[in-house]
């Protein structure tokens, strides 16, 4: 294993993991996110705490987390760039200060697809804004809006790319799993906007 690759997993995956939602609420409400709600440390269950403004500063930091990563690699180890935003990915979804036990990667999905691709990341953000206010669930909206992001990487003919896409779109539905059975039960919670 190569040096460049050693530093790269490092990076990608401390800053993935670092649990903001986690941290912010701990120091402004002293409270833990994961007593909450769905227990998850994403932006939809600190939406749950009633704090709008927490919520949208967890949202802020799971993007710039992705996309930091992503940009510090197209910048110095350009020919790694998947392999970053994966790890990243896995980091927030993954994070070992928390037994592996973090968010469903959402938004740092779409901090990793606005470095990769700024049009990608402008229409996973246009389908989930449009997705959630139909039907008030974060989590429908989420798939769909990775979903929709996959299929026109395929229309643009980017091979790799549409791989990587594919690839974190099966994680988000398994991060998604139990939403997924809810949403079929009718059980899902609405989010309100």
């Amino acid at each position: 294993m190569s040096l460049e690759l050693i530093l790269v997993l490092f990076y990608s995956y401390f800053l993935g993991s670092i649990p903001f939602g986690l941290i912010i609420t701990k120091i402004f409400l002293n409270q833990d996110i994961r007593d909450v709600g769905s227990g998850n440390i994403g932006t939809t269950n600190v939406l749950r705490t009633g704090k709008k403004t927490l919520a949208i500063a967890t949202l802020i930091f799971d993007i710039l987390k992705g996309y930091v990563s992503v940009i510090i690699t197209l910048k110095y180890f350009n020919d790694l760039i998947y392999f970053s935003a994966l790890i990243c990915f896995i980091g927030h979804i993954f994070p070992v200060w928390l037994k592996f036990k973090g968010g469903k990667g959402v938004a740092t999905y779409l901090g990793i697809i606005l470095a990769l691709s700024f049009k990608f990341g402008i229409i996973f953000g246009i389908t989930w804004l449009l997705i959630a206010f139909i039907f008030k669930y974060s989590s429908l909206a989420s798939m769909l809006g990775a979903l929709i992001v996959f299929a026109y990487s395929i229309i643009l003919d980017n091979s790799i790319l549409s791989i990587f896409l594919f690839i974190i779109f099966i994680i988000i539905l398994y991060t998604h799993r139990e939403n997924i059975i809810r949403l079929k039960d009718s059980r899902e919670t609405k989010i309100k906007l």
